[in-house]
């Protein structure tokens, strides 16, 4: 019986402390609020492309815009990167815009890009990118990181990681 109770309260400390080092897990890479005047110097800003064109996000406000912080170099950007050609395809005409902001260099992204051609705009954001991301709620700077702004300007939705065709889905229905 002795042995029993003491498995027992073994058993329980156990879960007890996985829990918390899950919690504290979760609570480091779980999307942050988004700090004060983030959205508006998000909006105020201008990148270049990998070709030298601007990326002016002011003219993009309006209607409903997918941010994805990707780099060539960050496998799981690379795999999500065809999810959302797709996804920009497909809800251009109701309204949505997809960019894509590069925490990489331009030399980098051609090249990639001769290979994958990305059918919706690309900004380098270059390192400052990951301060950038973490302004609206990525408190590591993990990459890829998306977030989701309403066609008045606001943040709706952020995602830490590779999306899915489910995230899409469900982010396609907010127009």
């Amino acid at each position: 019986m002795k042995l029993q109770r003491r498995t027992v309260l073994m058993t329980g400390a156990a879960v007890v402390a996985a829990g918390a080092g899950a919690w504290i897990s979760w609570r480091r890479i779980a999307p942050q609020p988004v700090m004060s005047e983030a959205e508006a110097a998000f909006w105020a800003g201008r990148f270049e492309g990998p070709n030298g064109e601007e990326v002016d996000l002011a003219a993009m406000r309006g209607r409903p815009l997918l941010v994805n912080f990707w780099a060539t170099w960050c496998p799981p950007c690379v795999e999500e990167l065809p999810l959302l050609n797709a996804f920009n395809k497909t809800n251009a005409a109701q309204g949505w815009q997809v960019l894509g902001l590069a925490v990489d260099q331009a030399n980098a992204v051609r090249s990639f890009m001769q290979k994958l051609p990305l059918n919706f705009p690309v900004g380098m954001a270059g390192f400052a990118g990951t301060e950038l991301s973490r302004s609206l709620g990525n408190p590591s700077g993990s990459l890829p990181y998306t977030v989701v702004f309403g066609a008045d300007g606001t943040v709706l939705h952020r995602k830490i990681g590779k999306v899915s065709e489910v995230d899409l889905a469900q982010w396609a229905q907010l127009v």
